[in-house]
């Protein structure tokens, strides 16, 4: 890439360690520049050229960043991201956006008239096994579908957590951390649903924060859209079903780009990158004109780079941005009902 942008990265510590830094750094055209840690200066351990400094205040005072991103506990995103912003910045910042959708319309009019980008780092649109259950259903290989099922759990029954997201604050619990993901997803597939109807819980002895969730998005047509997560599934329960009118298909497993990540991979380091192997392709059972097709669905491959790609094509004007923040915004909107129906006990018109 002819223009280089340099990054500021505001913490170090899972998403930023894990997520970020070595995404950003195998995209051409991006350079990971500075990073903001309070306490330690790890990210140097695994990138000597940062600059890392101890304060934000240092970073937004760097005229030669171009790009924050916030990487921080939800709680302080709206400080970061508006101060970012306002320091003349592009922003990428983690999900969940905001706590509310007030936040996050105040943020978004404030990159509008500091003529910035902002974005939202949904970046499990580019996990293998979404990326393929999208173009199933944009091929409409399943026929009209009736019903969809994405499921995140697992099996930690006693709550001994002391990650901010098991604790009481601002856009805290399961349902802001793994159920935006969810929403973001059902949006790409199906637009805006006509209904929502929530059940978000603490399940867990001492939980402080929601623990569970099983919330349901109404679509025209009789579509169904349901979004779960426990702490209680021992047996491993597929992470997407869908069931359409000539049949169905099921998927276990997770994308592999987040083991590998968390194992100090970084993207492009293999030819196999973020490629499933074929124990986790998902099954399709369905009728596609005159034949009858049962078998498996090789798993497109994963591509986080590919959010970081299109961030920096849109900032020097190649591509429209992705992940826009509208659309974040709306992910906030959809929480915010999914909380009102479950303290209110009925099914809510969106």
């Amino acid at each position: 890439m002819s223009k280089e942008l340099r990054v500021g990265l505001i913490g170090y510590g899972f998403a930023g360690k894990t997520f970020h830094a070595p995404v950003i750094t195998a995209v051409p055209g991006l350079r990971l520049a500075k990073v903001v840690e309070r306490k330690s200066e790890l990210s140097k351990v695994r990138y000597s050229w940062v600059d890392v400094v101890g304060s934000v205040e240092e970073l937004y005072a760097d005229p030669t960043i171009d790009l924050v991103v916030v990487t921080t506990p939800s709680t302080n995103h709206v400080e970061f991201t508006r101060d970012a912003l306002l320091a003349g910045k592009h922003v990428v910042v983690e999900k969940p956006f905001t706590a509310t959708s007030e936040e996050a319309e105040q943020l978004i009019e404030l990159a509008k008239s500091q003529g910035k980008m902002l974005s939202v780092f949904h970046n499990r649109r580019w996990d293998g096994d979404f990326l393929t259950v999208k173009s199933i259903v944009e091929q409409g290989l399943l026929g009209e579908l009736a019903e969809c099922e994405f499921r995140w759990d697992g099996f930690n029954p006693i709550m001994k957590s002391d990650n901010w997201r098991d604790q009481s604050g601002p856009a805290t619990g399961v349902f802001y951390d793994l159920g935006s993901h969810f929403i973001d997803q059902a949006l790409q597939l199906f637009g805006v649903p006509e209904t929502i109807s929530g059940d978000i819980r603490v399940t867990r002895e001492g939980g402080i924060t929601d623990d569970y969730f099983d919330v349901a998005l109404g679509y025209p047509g009789n579509l169904k859209v349901v979004m779960k997560s426990s702490r209680f599934v021992r047996e491993r329960s597929p992470r997407y079903t869908l069931y359409g009118s000539k049949g169905s298909f099921v998927k276990y497993g997770t994308d592999p780009q987040e083991a590998a990540l968390i194992a100090g991979g970084s993207p492009g380091e293999s030819a196999h990158w973020g490629k499933e192997s074929r124990e986790w392709w998902g099954t399709i059972n369905t009728s596609a004109g005159n034949l009858h097709v049962e078998g498996l669905v090789e798993t497109l491959p994963g591509s986080y780079t590919s959010y970081y790609e299109n961030v920096y094509r849109h900032i020097v004007g190649l591509e429209e941005l992705a992940v826009k923040p509208e659309e974040a915004l709306q992910t906030i909107r959809l929480i915010e009902l999914a909380y009102l129906s479950h303290a209110e006990q009925r099914t809510i018109k969106v």
